[in-house]
């Protein structure tokens, strides 16, 4: 032991009657906690974690076990030199127990990194222009995507040609005896993972991925705005270790329309009208994203009143519900007056019965 003598049983907080599973349970809980790798930097997890691994690798093994419990922790005592092999290590791979390595699989993600775990592979992102009547109603486009995908001859593997390490025996592990302990280490030769490449991949030359461009049709809703992001699930690139390829996500850019102006799910748009329409009222022809529309324009309506045009706006994209459109009224006057036309108008002054800036604010 490292200071003294210690009870394995008390170490994991277990009774001595515990069953087997109970104690993997145990050690399974407390390395968790106390894992180096969960504690950067904290030397006192360490030590317990060191303190965890020896109890287990005892008391994991039903042999070892019952040869402790016969001999008790006094008789049980780590040969001289255990620190300094012990300490290699802050893993739990240095010891061999039952189940170790599912222990650890549980919450590092691999088997004790002898093995990738799987990722998935990185997102790309692309744009897409559209116009405004695009985006209203929808469209379906072809793009040309360029991006790697795992290379088939050789599955990703890069190699064409494998044989298994002759160091370790293709296990990718290198194992040592200390007294009543297994010590093991990653092979070096080849990196754990118990082979090694004699001859790589003539198509993708060792990379397991290879460059591929292809042309897609892309389905994009109605109703997409500036910003709005497209995915096609599995175009990224590819996984790491058996995991998914990533996905393609094309960002949607609406060019500027010369009529109307969008905000969210409503549109905007000026409307010229005459004297006479705005001071008698009239029925006139509204632009919208549909089409053409009429509108009653009541009598008295002055320059910027606005007026909403109810559903005329742009469709939801999850729930298709449409907004409105408003429409500002810009009254439009002649340029080019004859003597006559001036005359007119100076009629139409003295209907006027107020100045109409009086009621502004003076400095």
């Amino acid at each position: 032991m490292t200071t003294g003598v210690k009870d394995y049983y008390e170490v994991l907080g277990v009774s001595k009657d515990a069953s087997q599973d109970e104690i993997k349970k145990a050690f399974r809980r407390l390395a968790r906690k106390y894992h180096p790798d969960l504690n950067p930097g904290d030397k006192g997890a360490e030590m317990r974690f060191k303190e965890l691994n020896e109890a287990y690798a005892v008391l994991g093994d039903p042999k070892k076990r019952a040869e402790y419990d016969r001999l008790g922790p006094a008789g049980f005592e780590a040969p001289p030199g255990f620190e300094e092999f012990r300490t290699h290590d802050f893993t739990g791979r240095g010891f061999e127990a039952p189940g170790f390595e599912d222990i650890f699989s549980d919450f590092l993600g691999a088997r004790t990194g002898f093995r990738e775990a799987p990722l998935k592979g990185a997102d790309l992102i692309t744009r897409m222009t559209l116009t405004l009547e695009e985006a209203f109603s929808g469209v379906t486009r072809p793009i040309t995507i360029s991006h790697g995908v795992t290379c088939q001859r050789c599955g990703g593997s890069g190699a064409e040609g494998v044989t298994s390490c002759a160091k370790c025996g293709g296990t990718g592990k290198l194992k040592s005896r200390k007294g009543f302990f297994s010590v093991s280490q990653t092979c070096p030769e080849c990196g754990g993972t118990g082979r090694k490449v004699t001859r790589l991949c003539p198509d993708c030359r060792g990379k397991g991925t290879i460059l591929k461009t292809e042309t897609v049709k892309v389905k994009i809703p109605a109703g997409v705005d500036n910003g709005s992001r497209v995915k096609l699930r599995g175009k990224g690139e590819p996984g790491v270790a058996g995991g998914p390829p990533g996905d393609l996500y094309i960002e949607i850019e609406i060019l500027p329309h010369p009529t109307f102006k969008r905000e969210g799910n409503d549109l905007y748009v000026e409307v010229p009208v005459t004297i006479p329409e705005a001071a008698l009222g009239a029925k006139i022809e509204v632009p919208t994203i549909d089409g053409m529309t009429k509108m009653t324009l009541p009598p008295g309506t002055q320059g910027n009143q606005r007026f909403k045009l109810k559903g005329k706006g742009f469709p939801s994209p999850k729930t298709g519900k449409r907004g409105d459109q408003y429409v500002n009224i810009k009254i439009v006057i002649p340029k080019e007056l004859s003597s006559e036309d001036k005359k007119l108008f100076r009629e139409i002054e003295r209907l006027y019965k107020e100045n109409p800036r009086q009621r502004m604010v003076r400095r």
